[in-house]
């Protein structure tokens, strides 16, 4: 198990933010999908390579959050991910977003299925990727950006 929780971080950028000048709900998931495609590629499955390899695909079938505290247009955002569950064919993964240090100012999780491309239904995780899913960390600290 890796001794230290993947970090992702991001500024947000004044088109991230509504008229309010917080952080619109939506795009919460558009920087936990970021952060997602940087870890992917720490674990040895780049998308773009997995993707265009079309052997598997790992879409999103379930996205929920919790928004705790505002983050406002400058503020420095650092995610931690790790995976809160993991199937035979499905994993999901648990997001924390820090401001200020280690503020904890939303959470968010997403499912995703492995499938075949072209074909109906799901498929077992390939061993290798299944493997790196159940050696990453589960979010125990967070030593921020």
């Amino acid at each position: 198990m890796n001794t230290k929780a993947f970090e992702y971080c991001f500024p947000i950028a004044l088109h991230d933010t509504d008229a309010a000048g917080v952080l619109f709900f939506a795009h919460l998931f558009r920087h936990a999908h970021d952060a997602y495609e940087a870890w992917m590629a720490r674990l040895g499955f780049p998308l773009d390579v997995v993707i265009r390899g079309g052997d598997l695909a790992l879409p999103l079938v379930h996205a929920e959050a919790d928004y705790r505290r505002p983050m406002r247009h400058g503020d420095q955002v650092g995610v931690t991910i790790g995976v809160a569950e993991l199937g035979e064919a499905s994993f999901s993964i648990l997001y924390r977003f820090h401001v200020d240090g280690d503020k904890l100012a939303a959470t968010a999780r997403t499912v995703h299925v492995c499938i075949q491309p072209g074909e109906a239904g799901r498929r077992s995780l390939p061993e290798s990727l299944s493997a790196a899913l159940a050696l990453e960390h589960r979010l125990d600290q967070y030593s921020g950006c």
